[in-house]
């Protein structure tokens, strides 16, 4: 099953290719003090609010940590940090994750991506993160943090050059440390900008000239930097030498004796040091990861002698091929240390632990006795795994069984080397695609990127139900329920295991059976479905990763059969009246026309023309409990509405911006039901200068904005939808931060 792999918001398709960006420039900037748990947006002016109660519906992580990171100096303390959801601190006493990235606001969005961090091993308070989602070149310079009080508020400096902390690579060592021999030095290793120095703990930063390596195109640059001794060791992946260390001078020299280049030790993933035996232990692979290693060996350095000594576990070979990635030494008992495989998809990723420096190696895997009942959605294909993509090992400095490693969905931790469970409360990196409050039954179903589909009948513990089976998804890409029979829920995903790409439920998605059948182009371009208020049509789109479009199907038998609508619009995402049965709208973002159907989905003809178009983004919904009511959330051309079947489009006066938009449960009224409450990620001026989570009570005449600074988790454009039996609760889907879900105050 794969793991995060989540592309930015907008509606130009991640590339592939790295950049490298022209010379490695100073980077030095003013510093900005945040009074919050996050990087604010620039000063806004008051906002017209409501406090609400912010929660994370619980699910069990589902994305790459990329990094763990205990203190070495203060029992209990540790940080986790995620590919596109933040950094976390864990609380011990709870035995919980802390988020500490939720106040990044909308146009920090690529701030999410937690490149590395730091600890000062001196200053247990202090911590420090590289922020920076992508190094593509659209994409925003990152920033470092810095805190004083172990993430609970930061100050910034803007960088002038890009991370990537969801891109190949994203699992290796961490790029970021405190220089050992003074606390006021940082280094940070950057994929295409060399190495930068900080000489004022972070407030400034510059690149360090001596560093010898010259970064190359699609390379990955510095990929480890770790303090053994008094020295600093750095990871270099762009081929030649692949590991450097400070010498006597202060610059920087190639470590004598080191594996040769071109053999399995091509790129140094991560690095431990042993500091009672003073020997630094590598882990190499022929890439740097998650994805594509097909070889990899572990390597010992004595620092005293210089004398290097390979003590890989097992040999990759052919059938089994793989690499290295985690390596953690036990700092109370010298030469216990524990490595990990990774991308071994055959015989599945392993621990390896050793207690004499590497000579002979145990597999915890072997004996490992996995526990997911928390976390039901890990026990996938008739059991749970010991995990995939495990860059990320560390060992508790004042517990040798306290063991804990990454994955590409969740956290793994044992007490006492036999028994594994998931130490991930409070951490959940989830990509939020789709988004249903049913009337009755589950409290919420919830379309997830990489796994699927989940019935929610607690928001306070993993779905009890796990992933939704029979079958089993990746991606979702459609949601939908009947309005008029909301037992009947239809869903539509990226097959996994499987080439079925959709399904049904007559539960309320409690249980699945696939499609009787499915058209052709469904396993490789699954796209949105629609399904009419009665149940009795299905509108299935069809759009490839890369954008391309296909004709629309519709099926009047449940997924029995399906026949092309040629004069729907290719790629549109279908919307069901949630009264009248036999229409269906439908926006063509390409021209910025909307096309109707009133008979049942079969033919589509033209309606409002002239509107928002050239972005996949702009959305229709459909207000619960009225025929032909329409909202079109269009960004940046702001909120329109029509009240015709879409025959004709009014913008919603003062809304500027309008991202994602859905409904809730109306305000009490005197004169009884009024209209459903409107909840929007979006900007009205009169409220905030910049994009937020508001809702109106009266169809859009005024907004309250019901999130603050502490609650905004970078971009929240994609879904949001109200709760249809609780007025004002709101559920909202993050692009990395999982489910969020608030109450009024």
């Amino acid at each position: 099953m794969p793991a995060s792999s989540v592309p930015r918001p907008g509606s130009v398709p991640l590339p592939r290719r790295r950049t490298v960006l022209a010379g490695a420039a100073a980077v030095a900037a003013a510093a900005t003090v945040l009074p919050s748990a996050g990087p604010a947006a620039a000063a806004r002016r008051p906002a017209k609010t409501q406090p609400h109660r912010w929660r994370t519906a619980a699910i069990g992580g589902t994305g790459f940590v990329t990094g763990l990171l205990f203190h070495p100096s203060l029992r209990g303390l540790a940080y986790a940090r995620t590919d596109i959801g933040g950094a976390y601190r864990w609380d011990d006493r709870r035995s919980r994750w802390t988020p500490l990235n939720d106040g990044i606001g909308w146009d920090d969005w690529n701030l999410l991506g937690v490149e590395a961090m730091a600890v000062d091993p001196a200053h247990p308070d202090r911590l420090y993160l590289a922020l920076g989602t992508y190094a593509q070149e659209w994409a925003s310079p990152g920033a470092v943090l810095r805190s004083e009080d172990r993430g609970a508020t930061w100050k910034r400096t803007d960088l002038t050059v890009r991370l990537g902390a969801n891109e190949d690579g994203r699992g290796c060592g961490e790029r970021l440390l405190v220089d050992p021999r003074d606390s006021g030095t940082l280094w940070l290793g950057t994929r295409h900008d060399g190495l930068l120095r900080s000489t004022d703990r972070g407030a400034s930063w510059a690149a360090d000239s001596a560093f010898p390596a010259a970064p190359t195109a699609g390379g990955q640059g510095v990929t480890l930097l770790v303090a053994a001794g008094r020295r600093v060791y750095a990871g270099w992946g762009d081929g030649g030498t692949a590991l450097y260390r400070t010498d006597d001078t202060g610059g920087w020299e190639a470590v004598p004796g080191q594996p040769a280049p071109g053999t399995s030790a091509k790129v140094p993933v991560r690095a431990a040091y042993d500091a009672k035996s003073r020997a630094l232990y590598v882990t190499y692979a022929d890439g740097p990861g998650p994805n594509n290693q097909t070889d990899g060996s572990v390597h010992r350095l004595d620092t005293v002698t210089g004398s290097w000594t390979d003590v890989t576990p097992v040999v990759p070979g052919a059938g089994d091929a793989f690499g290295y990635g985690g390596v953690a030494v036990d700092a109370s008992r010298p030469g216990t240390v524990v490595v990990s495989t990774n991308n071994r998809w055959g015989p599945v990723d392993t621990l390896f632990r050793s207690t004499d420096g590497g000579a002979s190696w145990v597999s915890l895997k072997d004996t490992a006795v996995l526990d997911v009942s928390e976390t039901p959605y890990l026990e996938w294909g008739g059991e749970p795994k010991f995990g995939w993509w495990i860059q990320a090992v560390a060992v508790d400095p004042y517990d040798s069984r306290h063991i804990v490693y990454g994955t590409g969905a969740t956290v793994f931790g044992t007490r006492d080397l036999v028994h594994w469970a998931p130490e991930i409360r409070g951490l959940e990196e989830t990509s939020v695609r789709q988004l249903i409050a049913p009337p009755s039954g589950a409290r919420l179903l919830s379309g997830l990127g990489d796994i699927g589909v989940m019935r929610h009948d607690s928001l306070t513990a993993s779905p009890s139900r796990g992933m939704a089976s029979n079958p089993v998804f990746g991606t979702a890409t459609g949601l939908a329920l009947a309005t008029l029979k909301p037992s009947y829920v239809v869903r539509t995903g990226w097959p996994s295991g499987s080439q079925s790409a959709g399904a049904y439920s007559e539960d309320g998605g409690a249980s699945w059976q696939p499609f009787a059948s499915q058209p052709e182009i469904a396993p490789s371009a699954p796209g949105p479905v629609a399904v009419s208020a009665d149940g009795a049509t299905l509108l299935w789109s069809f759009v490839h990763w890369d954008g391309t479009k296909y004709p629309a199907h519709r099926s009047a038998d449940g997924g029995a059969t399906w026949a092309e609508v040629p004069t729907f619009p290719k790629g549109g995402a279908p919307v069901a009246d949630p009264l009248d049965s036999r229409r269906f709208y439908v926006y063509d973002t390409d021209t910025g026309t909307v096309f109707l159907s009133t008979d049942k989905g079969a033919t589509f003809i033209a309606g409002a023309t002239g509107l928002p178009s050239g972005d996949v983004q702009f959305r229709i919904a459909a207000a619960p409990g009225r025929s032909g009511d329409l909202w079109l959330a269009a960004k940046d051309n702001g909120l329109l509405r029509s009240t015709d079947g879409g025959r004709t489009f009014t913008p919603v006066a003062g809304c500027q911006a309008s991202h994602a938009l859905g409904f809730g449960k109306s305000a009490p009224t005197r004169g009884g039901k009024g209209y459903p409450a409107v909840f929007q990620t979006g900007r009205v001026s009169a409220t905030y200068d910049g994009v937020a989570v508001l809702r109106s009570d009266d169809a859009g005449a005024t907004w309250i904005r019901i999130n603050d600074e502490d609650h905004q988790w970078g971009w929240t454009g994609e879904v949001i939808t109200g709760d249809p039996r609780v007025h004002g609760r709101v559920y909202l889907g993050t692009n990395g931060r999982g489910i969020q879900y608030a109450d009024p105050k």
